[in-house]
């Protein structure tokens, strides 16, 4: 709602008629103490809502952190290098003669298709 200087001044008329020139400095002073006041619940009002749309954020921020953390320690080298390593000794220990590949192997048909 935007007043003009114009309706300003008819509400100022107004009121000096309404109250009488020596209200002026109180009712000044009232309308003062109370846009203070709303202006002090609005701030608070402010900060309780950035406090509780900040929990779920920080939060999220946390289990991210987390999650770097965890990444930060994974690598599948190790794993790759550790399945080359015990492969050659399981195909050994088994007593079978390794598979030929399908490139190789001169009976393989491959997928069969219907």
């Amino acid at each position: 709602m935007e007043l003009s200087i114009g309706e300003m001044a008819l509400i100022a008329i107004a009121i000096v008629v309404l109250f009488g020139p020596d209200k002026l400095p109180q009712i000044a002073r009232d309308l003062g103490s109370g846009v203070r006041k709303m202006r002090g619940a609005v701030e608070d009002i402010k900060t309780e809502i950035m406090k509780e749309t900040d929990n779920p954020v920080s939060e999220i921020k946390r289990e991210i952190e987390k999650v770097k953390d965890a990444a930060k320690d994974f690598n599948p080298m190790n794993d790759i290098q550790k399945d080359i390593l015990t492969e050659p000794q399981t195909a050994h220990a088994s007593n079978e003669p390794p598979k030929p590949k399908p490139s190789e192997d001169e009976t393989y048909e491959g997928p069969v298709s219907r």
